[in-house]
């Protein structure tokens, strides 16, 4: 590994700076209205098996057009696409809050501002990822990822810690609105930012020719193909876990909600300590492969090991290493598709990526929570973690997993 000090490339351009702090504002906002939503629906109905439904219900539009949400991106103009999803999530969010405030606020209604949340999602991630690569030098793009993650690492410290203590000093009301204006203040300084046209947006096309050629490409590339359906399968087992962790905290008597928003914010500052690795040392091509294996090894053995923990401080010390190899599995998965498909193609695959990898989690999480009415919650977020160090093993074996993760755009041809 390298020190990383090239002054020529510079990282934080104007519209560089002006996506990350947008991206922070909102991150922020989110993070807190996650846990803030969280326990309200817990409160408000009681059921695991009802919340990880609702989850499940507004997830699944995401999933479905994520896709569809790829191909448009492709073929309109991206910062258009950034601007409106931000106004649309704003306005509604907004909403959710002044009702809660107001004291008009249903389950029903939260649901569906979380499924426009989910649509908006999928239409603005994939805008932002494809856009990362035309205003940042290809050299510096895991730089620009890791700072990226970085943010929402420490959006999910903040939140979560913070999360649990405004609960009970402001109420979610005033939480849900503060999320919503997040998403105007992102709004805001996206108008400022000047994005390349997408080579690809002044051509005629087909949409369903285009959706099937990014089918196509993620298939004919057998190391992606091999690694998008490997996550989706890890992802099933890992949301799982994830889904139940709040009620698990919240019936245990060593934790309850204000731990487990610092559990939370432990695990992210470990996460944090890992995208600042990423991003200050540059890891070798000929090394990332053995480092991510490693990393996905550790961390469901790490994970798995924590929610058996009855002291929390060991518990949180477990957390903290596990968000570390968790951070480093994303930063080098997500710059590795990045360095490997094409400006025209990456809308679709990261919508495809996101649709694959996400595909099964709708189901994981109903079938989290209906478990979690009938076994013990510890338990099941034991095995689900527990299911990840076994999945992953498979990719100590995979010949076209190492040389996908380990491509150098400086010496290699991407091959089909």
């Amino acid at each position: 590994m390298e020190n990383t000090s090239e002054p020529k490339q510079r990282l934080w351009s104007k519209n560089f700076f002006l996506l990350w702090q947008g991206q922070l504002v909102s991150a922020l906002g989110d993070s807190i209205y996650e846990i803030a939503l969280t326990f309200w629906i817990l409160y408000e109905t009681g059921s695991p098996g009802l919340m990880g439904a609702l989850l499940a219900a507004s997830l699944l539009p995401k999933v479905l057009i994520s896709p569809f949400a790829g191909v448009i991106v492709d073929r309109t103009d991206r910062k258009k696409m950034i601007l409106l999803m931000d106004f649309i999530r704003g306005v509604c969010i907004t909403f959710v809050g002044v009702a809660a405030i107001f004291g008009f606020l249903e389950i029903w209604m939260a649901f569906v501002a979380g499924i426009t949340l989910g649509i908006c999602a999928a239409f603005f991630n994939p805008a932002v990822t494809s856009t990362i690569p035309d205003i940042v030098p290809s050299s510096r793009i895991v730089q620009a990822s890791a700072n990226l993650s970085m943010l929402r690492a420490v959006s999910q410290i903040i939140g979560p810690s913070s999360g649990g203590v405004l609960y009970h000093l402001v109420g979610p009301p005033i939480l849900f609105l503060c999320n919503g204006i997040s998403y105007i203040i992102s709004f805001i300084l996206a108008l400022f930012m000047k994005i390349p046209k997408s080579t690809s947006q002044d051509q005629q096309y087909n949409f369903w020719e285009d959706m099937k050629d990014g089918f196509a490409y993620v298939w004919k590339m057998k190391g992606l193909r091999d690694l998008i359906i490997l996550a989706g399968i890890l992802n099933f087992f890992a949301t799982i876990s994830i889904v139940l962790l709040a009620p698990m905290f919240k019936n245990a008597e060593h934790l309850g909600e204000v731990k487990y928003g610092i559990a939370l914010a432990i695990f992210t500052l470990g996460m944090l300590a890992g995208m600042i690795f990423t991003s200050v040392f540059r890891i070798k091509p000929e090394h990332k492969s053995m480092i991510l294996t490693a990393s996905g090894l550790l961390q469901g053995i790490i994970l798995s090991t924590a929610v058996l923990m009855n002291d929390f401080i060991f518990m949180a010390i477990l957390l903290f290493f596990g968000g570390i190899c968790n951070a480093i599995v994303n930063v080098l998965i997500e710059s590795t598709i990045q360095l490997t498909v094409t400006q025209e193609m990456r809308g679709k695959v990261s919508s495809l990526k996101g649709t694959l990898t996400m595909g099964l989690a709708p189901l994981a999480m109903f079938l989290g929570g209906i478990l979690g009415e009938f076994l013990p919650i510890q338990y099941i977020v034991y095995s689900g973690f527990m299911a990840i160090t076994v999945l992953f093993i498979p990719l100590i074996f995979l010949k076209s997993f190492k040389t996908f993760i380990q491509y150098n755009p400086e010496q290699q041809k991407v091959e089909l």
